[in-house]
């Protein structure tokens, strides 16, 4: 437990700080609209490599620090239930795509929600994604051994898509299902977008069913007004967050307040048709402030507040995805007829073990 706690506050410190850079300004709808320029945000022309295997699985967990603390002394291990390439969807459902937040990996991000779809009866798979060293703008958090998610939105989306495009094939299902928690929602929608992901003349063949964000900054975050700051005195000639991208790595600096990068995914068109979305934010959360600045308004989604109904669940950034109920609402935006009921029990804010 010890252990837990010291791990726990460098993660939370780190989190914070590589926060304070997240996500946009734009402020653009769903309406159908020009396509954005396809940015280039990667740091070398390089692309990165396939994602690798997950060896074995580690046990369910309650919370997230313990699973964190797991994680690091565990860094390829799957989340209990995940990434059997030999599962067949049932019941015409899609398989289950779960994809990280920055500076987490499949495990300590999905420790509790993966045993919960694969329970359901899910085809559930969890990559580990979005790895790269100090040289490539990985961030000095990446000398941590189950650090993920530091690579540049694209670089990430483009790695992510060869995985889903592995899951199709390997499950024979046309499409996947996805759920996401902070930078993995952009991650994700990036590559629906970019990547093809979205068929844009047929939604008929779009890659993905659902979209299933928890605490994903899609209009961006103050961090209580400290990432507006840092992009303010970049606008003023100090490239301020150059300097931040080495230090926390390529990916949280692109989903920095006017990064080209986000406001590439922001441009134009925001969502695509045949595909459903669902963005849940906590009241509680720390690292994208305000909280709805997580909510995509427009036609076609579905923006939920996680203490509506339920102010007992108190869950921050981290927390959120160890939630039962959001583990209930996932289920229910998976499959609403056989879930159509919300859970309501207490989870913590912060001291998540």
């Amino acid at each position: 437990m010890r252990l837990a706690h010291r791990i726990g506050g460098v993660l939370l410190t780190a989190a914070v700080a590589a926060a304070a850079l997240t996500a946009t300004a734009a402020n653009a709808d769903a309406r159908p609209g020009a396509q954005a320029p396809h940015v280039d945000t990667r740091v070398s022309g390089t692309t990165l490599p396939p994602i690798p295997n997950t060896v074995g699985e580690g046990p369910a967990s309650s919370g997230f620090w313990s699973g964190y603390a797991y994680g690091q002394l565990n860094p390829n291990a799957a989340p209990k239930g995940a990434n059997d390439f030999h599962c067949k969807p049932k019941d015409g459902r899609n398989p289950v795509v779960l994809v990280h937040g920055t500076y987490e990996n499949a495990y300590d991000n999905w420790a509790a929600f993966s045993p919960v779809l694969k329970k359901a009866g899910y085809c559930v798979f969890a990559p580990n994604y979005g790895r790269t060293d100090l040289l490539d703008k990985g961030g000095v958090a990446i000398v941590m051994p189950g650090v993920q998610g530091v690579a540049s939105i694209r670089r990430s989306s483009e790695q992510l898509g060869a995985y889903i495009d592995r899951v199709r094939k390997a499950t024979g299902s046309d499409k996947v299902d996805i759920i996401a928690h902070s930078q993995g929602g952009l991650v994700a929608r990036h590559w629906i977008k970019f990547g093809g992901g979205a068929d844009r003349t047929d939604p008929a063949k779009n890659k993905v069913g659902k979209l299933i964000m928890f605490g994903t900054p899609n209009h961006g975050t103050t961090l209580d007004g400290l990432a507006a700051f840092g992009r303010a005195i970049d606008d003023l000639g100090l490239p301020v967050m150059e300097f931040y991208s080495w230090l926390y790595g390529a990916g949280p600096i692109d989903q920095a307040v006017g990064s080209p990068a986000v406001k590439a995914v922001n441009a134009g068109r925001m969502t695509y048709p045949g595909i459903e979305y669902t963005s849940v934010a906590t009241e509680y959360d720390e690292v994208v402030t305000p909280f709805d600045s997580a909510f995509i308004r427009g036609g076609g989604v579905q923006n939920i507040v996680l203490q509506h109904g339920c102010e007992a669940d108190t869950s921050d950034h981290l927390s959120m995805v160890y939630s039962s109920r959001a583990m209930s609402i996932a289920l229910r935006a998976l499959d609403p007829k056989t879930y159509p009921k919300l859970v309501c029990a207490p989870n913590v804010w912060a001291f998540s073990f």
